[in-house]
């Protein structure tokens, strides 16, 4: 063995099992900031309170990181000597003391249940608080979110929506940005979507005409009107047959909420193949009861 490796076997050998457990002490790794916690309670002060997460020091949770909501009675928030979550917001002072939130918890976890909410497709009601030129700010459960003019209902007074309350669905959900962004035109197409259903009649206004079928608005859900559905006959040009802004009744055939896609049929509403073609202000009269005589030789 040479003098060098000598050297290095005593230097291992003089560092003990003693030495590491000190070593352990004086740098605690145990907790981080960011890391979630369980821990009791044992002491309330005007400020604060001080928490056993089983380190070698107690934490500290200020008052102002207790709750989302106002505090007036920490007892109530932070009852003694109940195991509670809190989250590590800054990590060991040199006492070995770290600072927890339940405040900062919470928000978390609306952050994530937004998330899913945005997975889902759902909705959720939001409470006007601002107004700027671009659109108006909306609270969600503490959370400050934004809906641009263009997903606005009402576009042209602003101030009006102060105070409101509105159904929304998202466009963006970033917990690590902060950012969220709604939109109250997908929240009441999303609201309108469950409100169908395969069969149903529906009435709307043609919004455009192109080579393969005709799209029709039904309260704000774009629905398609494909060529193959508008009559049992064949049809070389639709804008022949349809313009923009005319009204059509239609049964619904396909619904797909997660591809926002409507499907209907005018063909379903023929006597005859050609009918619709041939008099279509007959068929739009008497739509009612030929979508319910339709509905019942699909049930038979």
């Amino acid at each position: 063995m040479n003098s060098e490796s000598k050297l290095s076997q005593k230097a291992s050998s003089s560092f003990t099992m003693d030495d590491f457990a000190k070593a352990l002490e004086n740098h605690d790794y145990q907790f981080q900031k960011g890391q979630v916690v369980y821990g009791k309670v044992f002491q309330l002060d005007p400020d604060g309170a001080y928490v056993d997460i089983g380190g070698k020091s107690s934490a500290y949770i200020p008052r102002e990181e207790a709750s989302l909501r106002t505090v007036t009675d920490l007892a109530q928030v932070l009852p003694l000597n109940e195991e509670i979550e809190f989250l590590i917001i800054r990590e060991q002072n040199e006492e070995g003391q770290v600072t927890l939130s339940r405040r900062q918890l919470e928000i978390q976890h609306i952050w994530e249940k937004l998330a899913q909410l945005q997975e889902d497709s759902q909705t959720v009601e939001v409470r006007v608080t601002g107004v700027n030129k671009g659109g108006v700010t909306v609270d969600f459960q503490s959370l400050r979110g934004f809906i641009p003019r263009s997903h606005l209902i009402e576009r042209d007074n602003l101030e009006s929506l102060k105070g409101t309350t509105l159904t929304a669905g998202f466009l963006e959900v970033d917990r690590n940005t902060k950012k969220l962004v709604l939109s109250q035109r997908l929240g009441t197409r999303s609201s309108n979507f469950s409100q169908l259903e395969i069969g149903q009649l529906v009435e709307g206004k043609i919004t455009g005409i192109k080579p393969f079928g005709v799209f029709v608005n039904l309260d704000g859900l774009s629905a398609l009107l494909h060529i193959k559905q508008v009559s049992q006959k064949f049809i070389e040009s639709l804008e022949k047959v349809f313009q923009v802004g005319q009204t059509v009744k239609a049964v619904i055939i396909d619904l797909d909420e997660g591809k926002n896609r409507v499907a209907i049929s005018t063909r379903a509403l023929e006597n005859f193949p050609g009918e619709v073609l041939e008099n279509f202000d007959e068929v739009m009269a008497s739509a009612e009861a030929r979508a319910h005589r339709a509905a019942n030789k699909v049930n038979e």
